[in-house]
């Protein structure tokens, strides 16, 4: 079994500040994501407890995108990198998503930890997305 993970910097903008990750649409890939979200989040002076809540916060976005994939499909994640700022999209081909539960205990730890949050349950692509600031950049 083969499978690719894909990691651009510059992503498809050729945006310094814009990072591309593409791996498969797998739970035993999570580790890369986290890790990847919290090298990005020290680059732009997060402190450590601020890179842990991200790290829950992406845990709980990627679970809730890996229920909804599409089986053999791939995982989409889209860095966008500022001071003090980090905002993601985390995505996969879902023929038929469920719409989204508000309610869920996911949802909820995913709400308190981001500045701003999202979910975008389209026929075709489910998607959440959200945003992080460094404590330090209030």
């Amino acid at each position: 079994m083969s499978e690719t993970i894909t990691l651009a910097a510059g992503g498809v903008t050729d945006d310094p500040d814009s990072v591309e990750l593409r791996l498969p649409a797998d739970s035993a890939y999570a580790s890369v994501l986290r890790t990847l979200t919290a090298g990005l989040a020290a680059r732009v002076d997060f402190t450590m407890d601020d890179i842990e809540d991200l790290r829950i916060a992406v845990s709980e976005a990627a679970a809730m995108v890996l229920e909804e994939a599409d089986a053999g499909g791939v995982l989409d994640c889209h860095f966008q990198v500022g001071p003090g700022r980090l905002a993601l999209e985390i995505s996969a081909p879902a023929a038929a998503p469920e719409s989204p539960d508000y309610e869920s205990f996911g949802w909820q730890v995913l709400a308190t930890l981001a500045d701003e949050a999202s979910i975008d349950a389209a026929p075709g692509r489910y998607a959440v997305r959200l945003v992080v600031r460094s404590s330090l950049a209030s």
